[in-house]
């Protein structure tokens, strides 16, 4: 984990409620996609934690849908820099032997999941990516993952735009491993409907987003573990759903 300031240099609508961030300065803390980064904002106590979207050399972009007073104030922001906690959190493994890789992510689940798609189409491999959305107008990030050489489908709840449904509607035959994020019940819905091994990164309400508060932990096959230190990050097969 560390602690740096880093520059506004893009805040950019995307949909109505999504923005995209771009920062520059000192991101040698990020080493992995899935990572998320905790913003202090002013007047408010608890920092925010957003996942991570890419980076490169000393650009680091954040994709946040706007939901409450702190995201509010982030999306009217225009210049400045932010007091950032960076490297937190695991993010996803991408060491197996998988060739035919499937990402299923779910509103602002979807923006960790690009610099994973980019990671895994570099080591060769074959990624297709199922994005889930409400409806046409929330739709974001399909063409860029489409550049990346990924192999996309877009599903909507009322059937607005591409396959009507949620991301499970869309699961092809073929894949040998997953990665996913997304809301609760998006996770519970792929855990049941995917049929091998996979990786699900969990949206938390947290504290601290280092570890030392235990506000965010949950109940794994192996015990309790805090998702912003031991996770977002965990396998398929360590999962126990509570009801």
């Amino acid at each position: 984990m560390e602690q740096v300031k880093l520059e506004i240099i893009e805040n950019k609508p995307i949909t109505d409620s999504v923005f995209q961030m771009k920062l520059k300065g000192n991101i040698s803390g990020v080493t992995n996609a899935g990572q998320f980064v905790n913003i202090k904002l002013d007047g408010l106590y608890l920092r925010r934690p957003i996942s991570v979207c890419d980076y490169e050399n000393d650009t680091l972009t954040i994709v946040y849908k706007v939901v409450g007073k702190g995201t509010e104030q982030m999306s009217q922001m225009t210049s400045g820099s932010l007091d950032v906690l960076t490297g937190l959190g695991n993010g996803y493994n991408i060491d197996n032997n998988a060739q035919n890789v499937l990402l299923l992510g779910g509103g602002v689940g979807v923006p960790p999941l690009y610099n994973l798609a980019k990671k895994l189409i570099n080591s060769g491999k074959k990624v297709c990516v199922i994005l889930g959305f409400n409806t046409k107008s929330e739709v974001f990030y399909e063409n860029e993952f489409k550049e990346l050489g990924a192999d996309v489908t877009v599903a909507t709840a009322d059937g607005s735009y591409g396959v009507k449904g949620f991301v499970t509607d869309a699961i092809p035959e073929n894949y040998d491993y997953f990665y996913t994020c997304g809301p609760e019940p998006m996770l519970k819905a792929v855990y049941k409907f995917t049929k091998t091994s996979g990786q699900f990164s969990f949206e938390e309400r947290m504290g601290c987003g280092f570890g030392a508060c235990m506000g965010c932990s949950c109940k794994t096959l192996t015990g309790y573990k805090r998702i912003c230190k031991d996770g977002p990050v965990l396998e398929k097969e360590e999962i126990l759903w509570e009801d």
